[in-house]
Formats: structure tokens, sequence, C-alpha cells
């Protein structure tokens, strides 16, 4: 993973800008992984690896109270003086080599993290060291072979030094399986956003900068919570179904379960 000054470097301008913080906090950014995260997981301990300002924890709990125990953990130390100021709880230190004392968690989740890690696969297995018998490991990783990725190629903004993997299903099926003490329970893809298809087509440079990906976070977030799209809103998220079933969404998602007693 990059070391936690590279991401304190780059907390400023992207992670803790306003535009970037307002769409990370808005009600209506993690509801496909809420979503998905409620069919597997009603309550217990979750464990948040790469949390970043914590949006994902503080979102959970808003919304379901009691009914979860959330600690993050991240090496970014901006992000996570801004998640402990919302009262989300974080760890300081890399999720290879923390101390959790013995504790176990009915879900570790790794939402956009994976595509930063040298070494994807030793997460994988610290993650199924720290759930309990059972639990379940949520993934998120951006789809090389989205329709977005097609049509744009390296202008797509995702497509980041940061990023030091990038996985197709057959790629990302592959390293879940080399994790023994998993099994795979679900896998597809989600996320569409033609705003910033049509924003990157039309885009000379080669790269997004990055306020110009939170202001088109802050946008996208604006347009999703508008009553008066409605209509519109409806229809993006048909093409986003078919897109979804054809495996052409922007991003892929597993959920993996522990197996055995250990």
């Amino acid at each position: 993973m990059k070391s936690g000054e590279f991401y304190d470097h780059l907390a400023p301008a992207f992670y803790l800008s306003p535009d970037k913080l307002e769409g990370d906090y808005a009600p209506v950014r993690f509801e496909r992984e809420l979503k998905l995260f409620r069919r597997f997981r009603l309550s217990g301990a979750v464990l948040d690896v790469g949390c970043s300002t914590g949006a994902f924890l503080a979102q959970l709990k808003s919304r379901f109270g009691t009914d979860y125990e959330a600690l993050g953990v991240d090496v970014a130390g901006p992000a996570l003086d801004y998640a402990e100021s919302k009262g989300v709880p974080v760890l300081r230190e890399s999720f290879l080599t923390a101390d959790f004392g013995g504790r176990r968690f009915g879900a570790v989740t790794f939402w956009a993290v994976l595509e930063h890690l040298a070494d994807p696969g030793a997460y994988l297995s610290r993650a199924a060291s720290v759930l309990e018998p059972a639990g379940f490991c949520f993934i998120l990783v951006p789809n090389l072979e989205s329709l977005a990725v097609r049509l744009l190629g390296g202008k797509y903004r995702y497509i980041l030094p940061q990023h030091l993997n990038y996985f197709s299903r057959a790629t990302l099926g592959r390293l879940v399986k080399r994790e023994r003490q998993f099994r795979l329970v679900h896998s597809g893809s989600s996320h569409f956003n033609p705003l910033v298809i049509a924003q990157d087509w039309r885009r000379r440079e080669k790269a997004a900068s990055d306020t110009e990906r939170a202001s088109q976070l802050k946008r996208t977030t604006a347009y999703k919570q508008n009553p008066a799209l409605r209509t519109v809103q409806l229809a993006l998220a048909g093409v986003e179904a078919v897109l979804a079933r054809l495996n052409l969404a922007d991003n892929l998602v597993a959920v993996l379960q522990k197996t055995g007693s250990g």
C-alpha cells in the first residue's frame, strides 16, 4: 500500500477538500455498498480497512445505530483526524501489522482499497484471520472491463498512479480463490456515472486533477439527491442494471465468507 506520507500529501487537495467531504458524507454516497452490506450482515463488529475520512462507518452508524460496533483502520493521518472528529473510532496502523487485541469481527470491508495494495492477497489473508467464523469480507474495486474504460482508456480519471492493481472479473476471481479460508458467496458489478464519461471524453489533459474529481463527485451527489430529476435517476438506474448484468459497470464487487472455525 502507498505510504501514509503519500496519502497525507493527497489529503488537503482531495480527501479533505470541501467538495469531496460533502460528497462522501451525503446520504446517497454509499447507498449501493450499504444495500450489499446489509444483505449479508445485519449486526456485529465491523472493520473498515482503508477507512479514510470514515464516511462509510459514519453512515452505517447513523442509519443503523447500535446494530454495529464500528472500527476503521488506515495510515492516512489527516483523513483519520477528520474521521475521529465525526465520532468514528479508528486505529492508526497498517492493517497487516495492527494489533486488535484478539478481537474478532463479523465483517471486514475493503471499499476501493485493494487496487492500492502491492500485495492484496496478504490483506485478504489478514482479513480471514481477524474475522469470526462465518464472517464476511466485502470488496469493491474499479472494473478494468467497464464501459468507461473501454470508451476512455487511459483518459479515464480512475486510471491513477496510486492504483497499483487493476482488476477484471477474472483476475479478481483468481485473487479471492487463492485465499482458501474464504468461499465466494456473491460477485457482480455496480455503479455507473455517465457524467464522468462525458467529462473525461471532452478533456484534453491526460488526467483529471484532484480538484476536478472532487468537484464532479459533489455535482453527481447533487443530481442523485435532486427530486426534480427522479425520472432521469430511474432511467440511469435501469442503464446501470443492464451494464451490471453485462459486467460493464464501473466497479466490481465481491462478498467472501470465512469457512471453518479458525
